[in-house]
Protein backbone atom coordinates (compact mmCIF):
# COMPACT_ATOMS: atom_id res chain seq x y z
CA UNK A 1 0.00 0.00 0.00
CA UNK A 2 1.08 3.25 -1.02
CA UNK A 3 2.14 5.80 2.35
CA UNK A 4 4.39 8.28 0.21
CA UNK A 5 4.17 9.47 -3.37
CA UNK A 6 6.94 12.42 -4.47
CA UNK A 7 5.41 14.25 -7.44
CA UNK A 8 7.27 16.37 -9.33
CA UNK A 9 6.53 19.76 -11.08
CA UNK A 10 4.71 18.71 -14.13
CA UNK A 11 1.85 16.47 -12.37
CA UNK A 12 0.64 20.07 -10.90
CA UNK A 13 1.04 22.08 -14.10
CA UNK A 14 -1.08 18.87 -15.44
CA UNK A 15 -3.94 19.42 -12.96
CA UNK A 16 -4.29 22.78 -15.36
CA UNK A 17 -3.14 21.14 -18.84
CA UNK A 18 -5.93 19.67 -21.36
CA UNK A 19 -3.31 16.95 -22.35
CA UNK A 20 -2.95 15.36 -18.77
CA UNK A 21 -5.95 17.08 -16.44
CA UNK A 22 -8.37 13.73 -17.45
CA UNK A 23 -5.83 11.99 -15.49
CA UNK A 24 -4.47 13.73 -13.10
CA UNK A 25 -7.25 15.56 -11.57
CA UNK A 26 -8.51 11.32 -10.27
CA UNK A 27 -4.75 11.24 -9.06
CA UNK A 28 -5.13 14.50 -6.55
CA UNK A 29 -8.81 12.80 -5.35
CA UNK A 30 -7.39 9.62 -4.62
CA UNK A 31 -4.37 11.22 -2.82
CA UNK A 32 -7.23 12.89 -0.46
CA UNK A 33 -9.37 9.87 0.14
CA UNK A 34 -6.60 7.88 0.61
CA UNK A 35 -4.52 10.02 3.06
CA UNK A 36 -1.68 9.46 1.55
CA UNK A 37 1.60 11.89 1.90
CA UNK A 38 3.31 14.35 -0.49
CA UNK A 39 6.90 14.50 -0.34
CA UNK A 40 7.33 18.14 -0.90
CA UNK A 41 10.80 19.38 -1.75
CA UNK A 42 12.52 23.05 -1.92
CA UNK A 43 13.18 22.37 -5.81
CA UNK A 44 9.61 21.76 -6.61
CA UNK A 45 8.38 24.85 -4.38
CA UNK A 46 11.43 26.82 -6.65
CA UNK A 47 9.70 25.82 -9.91
CA UNK A 48 6.41 26.36 -8.74
CA UNK A 49 7.20 29.83 -8.08
CA UNK A 50 7.56 29.93 -11.72
CA UNK A 51 4.55 28.35 -12.58
CA UNK A 52 1.33 30.20 -13.27
CA UNK A 53 -1.02 31.61 -10.20
CA UNK A 54 -3.54 28.66 -10.79
CA UNK A 55 -0.77 26.39 -10.38
CA UNK A 56 0.55 28.24 -7.68
CA UNK A 57 -2.78 28.15 -5.87
CA UNK A 58 -3.84 24.89 -6.03
CA UNK A 59 -0.96 23.92 -4.70
CA UNK A 60 -1.54 26.24 -1.48
CA UNK A 61 -4.71 24.46 -1.36
CA UNK A 62 -3.12 21.01 -0.52
CA UNK A 63 -4.10 19.54 2.80
CA UNK A 64 -1.22 20.37 5.07
CA UNK A 65 -1.17 17.35 7.19
CA UNK A 66 -0.80 14.92 4.33
CA UNK A 67 2.77 17.68 3.21
CA UNK A 68 6.05 16.17 3.98
CA UNK A 69 8.45 18.95 3.70
CA UNK A 70 12.09 18.03 2.45
CA UNK A 71 15.31 20.04 1.91
CA UNK A 72 17.98 19.33 -1.31
CA UNK A 73 20.98 17.62 1.29
CA UNK A 74 24.50 17.29 0.05
CA UNK A 75 23.46 13.69 -0.08
CA UNK A 76 20.94 14.24 -2.60
CA UNK A 77 23.27 17.02 -4.62
CA UNK A 78 25.59 14.36 -4.67
CA UNK A 79 23.35 11.30 -5.81
CA UNK A 80 21.59 13.59 -8.44
CA UNK A 81 25.29 14.69 -9.88
CA UNK A 82 26.45 10.76 -10.18
CA UNK A 83 23.26 10.14 -12.39
CA UNK A 84 24.61 13.29 -14.32
CA UNK A 85 28.25 12.16 -14.79
CA UNK A 86 26.82 8.60 -16.24
CA UNK A 87 25.21 10.38 -18.64
CA UNK A 88 21.88 8.81 -17.63
CA UNK A 89 20.42 12.50 -18.62
CA UNK A 90 22.53 15.35 -19.28
CA UNK A 91 23.78 18.88 -17.06
CA UNK A 92 20.43 20.75 -17.85
CA UNK A 93 18.29 18.25 -16.49
CA UNK A 94 19.85 18.55 -12.99
CA UNK A 95 16.45 19.40 -11.11
CA UNK A 96 14.83 16.50 -13.08
CA UNK A 97 17.78 14.69 -11.04
CA UNK A 98 17.34 16.66 -7.60
CA UNK A 99 13.99 15.52 -7.81
CA UNK A 100 14.91 11.98 -7.93
CA UNK A 101 17.54 12.14 -6.01
CA UNK A 102 15.11 13.32 -3.36
CA UNK A 103 12.47 10.74 -3.72
CA UNK A 104 15.13 8.15 -3.69
CA UNK A 105 17.16 9.07 -0.17
CA UNK A 106 13.71 10.06 1.44
CA UNK A 107 12.25 6.67 0.22
CA UNK A 108 9.30 7.66 -1.65
CA UNK A 109 6.68 4.36 -2.62
CA UNK A 110 6.86 6.04 -5.76
CA UNK A 111 7.71 9.43 -7.79
CA UNK A 112 4.62 11.01 -10.22
CA UNK A 113 5.37 12.86 -13.36
CA UNK A 114 4.40 13.43 -16.87
CA UNK A 115 8.14 14.65 -17.98
CA UNK A 116 8.34 11.63 -20.36
CA UNK A 117 12.00 13.07 -21.70
CA UNK A 118 14.14 12.80 -18.76
CA UNK A 119 12.06 10.83 -15.53
CA UNK A 120 9.23 8.89 -16.96
CA UNK A 121 11.50 6.82 -19.59
CA UNK A 122 12.54 3.50 -19.21
CA UNK A 123 16.12 3.50 -20.32
CA UNK A 124 16.31 6.87 -17.81
CA UNK A 125 14.59 4.71 -14.95
CA UNK A 126 17.07 1.97 -15.70
CA UNK A 127 20.26 4.16 -15.55
CA UNK A 128 18.67 6.08 -12.11
CA UNK A 129 17.92 2.56 -10.86
CA UNK A 130 21.33 0.79 -11.84
CA UNK A 131 23.03 4.09 -9.75
CA UNK A 132 20.56 3.91 -6.95
CA UNK A 133 22.03 0.16 -6.76
CA UNK A 134 25.65 0.63 -6.94
CA UNK A 135 25.44 3.65 -4.49
CA UNK A 136 23.27 1.65 -1.83
CA UNK A 137 19.85 3.23 -2.19
CA UNK A 138 16.80 1.22 -2.76
CA UNK A 139 15.20 1.48 -6.25
CA UNK A 140 12.53 4.22 -7.26
CA UNK A 141 9.61 3.61 -8.93
CA UNK A 142 8.61 5.63 -11.52
CA UNK A 143 5.26 6.16 -12.97
CA UNK A 144 2.92 8.70 -14.68
CA UNK A 145 -0.10 9.40 -12.53
CA UNK A 146 -2.64 7.07 -14.38
CA UNK A 147 -0.11 3.85 -13.48
CA UNK A 148 -0.23 4.28 -9.87
CA UNK A 149 -3.84 3.93 -9.06
CA UNK A 150 -6.56 1.37 -9.80
CA UNK A 151 -9.76 3.21 -11.39
CA UNK A 152 -11.49 0.46 -13.07
CA UNK A 153 -14.42 1.04 -10.48
CA UNK A 154 -14.92 5.21 -11.90
CA UNK A 155 -17.53 5.75 -14.51
CA UNK A 156 -16.20 5.71 -18.29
Amino acid sequence: MLKCIYIDTSVYGGYFDKEFEKETKPFFERIFEKRIHIIVSEILELELYRAPDSVQDFFESLPTELIERIELTDEARDLSEKYIFEKVVGKTSRADCQHIALATINKADVLASWNFKHIVNLERIRGYNSINFREGYQMIEIRTPKEIFSYENDEQ
